[in-house]
């Protein structure tokens, strides 16, 4: 059924002016941004088709615009409409830290590492460099590739926490086999870090490990 044939307080746009953007189910709000479906097909059936495609409304917006071009309907312009609303998440999420201390919410912080690690095939290495208020300075993807103690430099995370008057960090980095579960290199790393920082009085307050469904904290599981 096309949207134009539905009853108009079913179809996505009237429904949410009525009843709220809460009323509408995922495939109806992807299907707003999508505006229009393809031939033969409707719009929320391409936004169905998406979000299956993506193991729902969390891996469609951890989508790299790579990933959408293989999908049969989504042209250039709803790619980068899809992508636009998953930087706009970002940033949002990314304000609300440099507002208020981090440790506050720490389900914010998680949240914005999922948006940022999504869709990658390879480990990426990150600090969340921290004011004296635990508020975010600034987010830094310093290493990629295996995550080892040869592979990451302290002496790196060093100089740029005192290049940026870091009074503490978060450090970050994710998964790509999909498990959060961090490693016995994932804990040597960082005890090495936290040693290190500790010489410039920078305190290392998380290490979270972001999967593919749930992201893990040292803090939470007395790790630190």
């Amino acid at each position: 059924m096309l949207l134009k044939d539905l009853p108009a307080d079913a179809r996505p746009r009237e429904k949410l002016l009525a009843r709220g953007p809460q009323a509408l189910a995922d495939a109806e709000l992807v299907a707003l941004l999508l505006r229009t479906g393809v031939k033969g097909d409707s719009v929320l059936n391409l936004a169905q088709r998406l979000l299956d495609d993506f193991g729902g409304l969390n891996g469609l917006l951890q989508a790299d615009p790579q990933a959408l071009q293989r999908i049969k309907g989504l042209g250039p312009a709803k790619r980068a409409l899809v992508s636009a609303v998953l930087e706009l998440a970002r940033r949002s999420l990314g304000q609300q830290m440099a507002e208020r201390p981090l440790l506050d919410n720490i389900v914010n912080v998680k949240n914005y590492l999922r948006l940022q690690f999504g869709g990658r095939g390879h480990e990426v290495f990150s600090v969340l460099f921290l004011d004296a208020q635990n508020r975010l300075i600034q987010m830094e993807e310093m290493f990629r590739g295996s995550l080892t103690q040869a592979s990451v430099y302290p002496r790196e995370v060093l100089k740029r926490a005192l290049q940026l008057h870091a009074a503490a960090v978060i450090l970050a980095h994710n998964h790509p086999s999909g498990s959060a579960q961090p490693s016995r290199s994932d804990e040597a790393l960082t005890q090495t870090l936290k040693s290190a920082l500790a010489m410039i009085d920078v305190r290392v307050l998380d290490h979270l490990v972001v999967g593919d469904t749930e992201v893990v904290s040292f803090m939470e599981r007395g790790l630190l």
